[in-house]
């Protein structure tokens, strides 16, 4: 690599050992296809191919359900003028955006960041713009745009990551912040991990957290709740090694005179038979969302493994867990949750959320717990009264305030250039 210098010889390193992993990448979405996971389409949109594509499209790239969730009002301005390819990294995630049946709007896989891969996207959906969410940066995804407008908006740096860009990878992260036309931070640790890293003040854009911006929708829940909301006990997109815990704090509440109902979100639907497997271990009566069950008086747990029903399970729950805030996956939203009135539970890493957690703990508005073995007695102790002024605190101390109008003329700016 003798002349390439540094940066470049590292972004050969980089096209490199992704093309090696392709074979174990490939595999993956093959063994998904067969679970169910993905449409078998999906495949072929992960190597660039899939269906449609006529005319220059905005390309729109969220991970996963949250984050396209957030962004549901960008795609909406998006759609103001002209159609909208949105991508994704989970087969729940396309399947919410075709359910939402907007007109200009088409749905894949994300293409891996391989450049072939990525030429026949650009083939296909000719791409005007990308406009990413949160922390998906790729480096090939956005050397393809060659020089065509860049946005990210709810730009998310956590410091652990920061710490990894600054490594052998800090060429990579200075290449990608230069074809940036416009960053939007989440939050101010963030935006000056982003300037750290070789970001140019000038594009910085207005800073916003979407996920304050999701309204909870008017709901009607899918059945009677067999049990008092101050019964109710919701862990909301929970991940691997968050169910057993949690099922065994629930069940010492419950011997308690506490909690008498667990509604169990999994963040990944696939999981949903090994969870059923963990709660019938433990001889626990429980009904199951997919199979159609409903829960009455006789079944204290409800697998709610669905898509795009998370409203319900705030709405019939007086407190939430946030998943994922136990391990080192940083914690899922709080803003939902507040904004149904659900008093919030966490444990110690949320650092997805640093500045919301931190407006609720200063406010007293959420019970933050060390770990697992201390939820069992923050169950016990969380009444009915203290769930409610636990929720009426979070619902004040979280209030979006008015800048998404303000985002959305930025990134109107940006792509218009």
């Amino acid at each position: 690599m003798a002349g390439l210098g540094d940066q470049g010889a590292r972004v050969i390193l980089y096209r490199t050992v992704l093309g090696l992993a392709l074979p174990f990448l490939l595999a993956q979405a093959l063994v998904h296809a067969l679970r169910g996971v993905i449409p078998w389409r999906g495949v072929a949109e992960r190597l660039g191919g899939g269906t449609g594509g006529l005319g220059p499209h905005v390309w729109l790239h969220g991970a996963s359900l949250g984050e396209l969730t957030s962004a549901r009002p960008v795609l909406e301005r998006l759609l103001a003028d002209g159609p909208v390819i949105v991508t994704c990294n989970t087969g729940s995630a396309r399947a919410m955006v075709v359910e939402w049946a907007l007109p200009g709007v088409d749905v894949a896989l994300a293409p891996f960041d391989l450049g072939w891969a990525l030429a026949r996207f650009r083939r296909r959906w000719q791409p005007s713009a990308l406009i990413l969410i949160e922390s998906e940066l790729w480096p090939a995804r956005m050397a393809a745009m060659q020089g065509k407008p860049v946005v990210l908006i709810g730009a998310r740096l956590s410091t652990r990551a920061a710490a990894r860009w600054q490594g052998w990878a800090a060429g990579l992260m200075r290449r990608m912040l230069a074809g940036v036309t416009l960053l939007s931070a989440q939050d101010a640790g963030s935006e000056a991990r982003f300037l750290a890293l070789g970001l140019s003040a000038a594009r910085l854009g207005p800073r916003l957290m979407l996920k304050a911006h999701v309204q909870a929708k008017a709901t009607v829940a899918p059945f009677a709740n067999p049990f008092a909301r101050h019964q109710t006990l919701l862990a909301a997109s929970t991940h691997e090694g968050d169910e057993v815990p949690i099922l065994d704090a629930f069940l010492a509440a419950r011997a308690a005179g506490g909690f008498q109902h667990l509604i169990i979100a999994p963040r990944h639907l696939h999981r949903a038979t090994a969870i059923a497997a963990d709660i019938a271990a433990r001889g626990i009566p429980f009904a199951q969302r997919s199979r159609g069950q409903v829960p009455g008086p006789e079944t204290p747990v409800y697998l709610a493994d669905t898509l795009g029903e998370m409203h319900h399970w705030y709405a019939m729950a007086g407190a939430t867990i946030i998943g994922g805030s136990f391990g080192n996956r940083g914690g899922h939203t709080p803003y939902e949750p507040a904004t149904c009135g659900s008093a919030i539970l966490h444990g110690p890493d949320v650092a997805n959320f640093t500045e919301a957690f931190a407006a609720l703990d200063e406010k007293s508005a959420a019970i933050g717990v060390a770990g697992f073995d201390d939820l069992a007695a923050a169950l016990i102790g969380l009444d009915a009264a203290t769930q409610d002024r636990l929720a009426k605190h979070a619902a004040t101390g979280l209030m979006p305030g008015t800048g998404m109008a303000v985002l959305l003329a930025a990134v109107q700016a940006a792509i218009d250039r």
